[in-house]
């Protein structure tokens, strides 16, 4: 295949997110104001509700079977060292540059999770088709690559709205309890779907301590944003929870945090997906109940559309007022871009040698570019959901997802090398 035909390929899938932000930016503006502030949170919480469940359930329940789960069993292992490596990568970074407080949590996601979706569904396929590809036969090429996007796909949203949610969300809280600790984070209404004069973002309790409520990740019919309250200490040092109490804390935190939609959606669509008789009730021509499955894939297909077009309205504000130093931006590309793929380059080729994948070159060059894709497009549902630091996540997405088709072009020579 030749550099200018995969550079074709690599800039597919981000012109699209770069044309529909530029969109998004454009119906943000008092021109339009089409996508206010106000728009777009609301727009966001349905994104978060039902759009991401949708797509998520769809993919695992069509594609994911139980046999193909024990088949690529490094799959889940693989993905998870990319969260783990990127994790690690952007903690230390964090801690060297010494960003602004709420973008500490911010920079490690963006580091640590990759766009496991759209960019994967136009690569592959296209790169299946290309003379000289080490792929072998276009037709069975095409036909693994459907399974494999899809379940790197499902795993993708599966680790991004546990670790990577609870990373942004604990930063949020930690990030805004320490403003209000500090007396410089004002009082003010939330402006939420049923908001009155009781809803407060921040209030005292009974005894006098001051309080902080964010979003969670529990959906309500009457908000999909449950106030999480978390107490802030008075100063007194005899505030003690006994080790029970905090392991219990520790729990209902893990508990709310796995009924969040898209989570829930995961684990009903690999239950779906893995029983034959419940998959071939919603899935298939003959299925009785494939409306249903119809139904939600077509809410599925609006997730990334509308979250780019999200993104593309902060990216108005972002570019006026975000605090992003310029070393922040390279230390992300650097990251994604140049120290993770090697990392990943590792990863398989060890794994390889040890017996641990299956011969497929196609299987083992979807693992390398797992480790070589840009930020997820949730990061920047959950800077939407908590009001932090969405301005900055759009100005980063725009710079690594301008460099990623470049990335994404040397990468892929380099693993199609390796692969021959």
């Amino acid at each position: 295949m030749g550099l200018l035909t995969l550079l074709e390929v690599a800039a597919m899938p981000v012109l699209q997110v770069l044309l529909i932000s530029i969109l998004g930016a454009f119906m943000a503006t008092e021109y339009w104001n089409l996508l206010n502030a106000d728009a777009r949170r609301y727009l966001n919480k349905i994104v978060f509700v039902i759009f991401t469940p949708s797509l998520i359930f769809a993919s695992l329940a069509k594609t994911v079977n139980f046999q193909d789960v024990i088949t690529w069993w490094f799959m889940p292992i693989n993905m998870g060292l990319t969260f783990l490596f990127g994790g690690i990568l952007g903690w230390i970074f964090v801690k060297i540059l010494k960003p602004e407080p709420y973008l500490e949590g911010l920079i490690i996601a963006t580091c640590s999770s990759g766009n496991m979706g759209n960019l994967l569904v136009i690569v592959i396929p296209a790169v299946c088709n290309e003379d000289g590809s080490p792929f072998g036969d276009p037709d069975v090429c095409n036909y693994a690559a459907v399974s494999y996007i899809s379940f790197s796909m499902a795993l993708g949203g599966l680790y991004i709205w546990t670790y990577t949610f609870h990373l942004v969300r604990n930063s949020a809280l930690a990030y805004k309890a320490m403003l209000h600790a500090e007396g410089s984070l004002a009082t003010r209404p939330n402006n939420d779907f049923n908001a009155n004069s009781e809803s407060y973002l921040l209030k005292a309790d009974d005894q006098g301590q001051a309080s902080i409520q964010v979003p969670s990740t529990k959906p309500i019919n009457e908000d999909m944003e449950e106030q999480l309250v978390v107490a802030q200490s008075s100063g007194k040092a005899g505030d003690k929870k006994s080790l029970w109490e905090k392991l219990t804390g520790v729990l209902h935190q893990l508990v709310e945090e796995l009924m969040a939609p898209a989570t829930v959606a995961a684990v009903v669509g690999f239950v779906f997906g893995c029983i034959p008789w419940l998959r071939n009730l919603i899935v298939g021509k003959t299925a009785p109940l494939r409306v249903i499955q119809d139904s939600i894939k077509l809410l599925g297909d609006g997730t990334i559309p509308c979250i780019t077009l999200i993104l593309g309205g902060n990216l108005i504000q972002g570019l006026r007022s975000a605090r992003l130093k310029p070393i922040i931006i390279i230390g992300v590309i650097l990251v994604r871009y140049m120290i993770l793929p090697l990392i990943g380059l590792g990863v398989v080729k060890v794994a390889g040698d040890l017996g641990f994948l299956s011969s497929d070159p196609l299987y083992r060059y979807v693992l390398m570019l797992q480790f070589t894709l840009p930020p997820a497009m949730g990061i920047g549902t959950m800077a939407q959901l908590f009001d932090v630091g969405k301005e900055e996540c759009s100005v980063l997405f725009m710079w690594t997802y301008l460099v990623a088709a470049f990335a994404l072009t040397i990468w892929s020579t380099v693993y199609m090398w390796v692969l021959s």
